[in-house]
């Protein structure tokens, strides 16, 4: 699954435009490497974005297509921030 598509189906961000932009600013990052809103998205993988000051970093552990609101949290483990 693409890096901004995943981004919104687990609700790390609200719209998927806005996660194209951050990752095309250069504030996503998986494994280190800076992401471009095609990357695909792989279970095991780690995340980290910035917003403003503050750095996420998450841990993939699901990758669905369609998730409920309740269940989006389950899709990734917050590392840290």
């Amino acid at each position: 699954m693409r890096i901004d598509k995943y981004l919104k189906v687990s609700r790390i961000i609200k719209r998927r435009t806005v996660a194209q932009e951050a990752c095309e600013g250069g504030k996503v990052t998986i494994n280190g490497k800076v992401a471009k809103p095609s990357t695909e998205v792989k279970v095991g993988d780690v995340l980290s974005l910035q917003f403003g000051a503050r750095t996420v970093t998450v841990e993939v552990l699901e990758v669905k297509e369609v998730v409920k609101k309740d269940d989006a949290s389950l899709m990734y483990r917050q590392l840290e921030g």
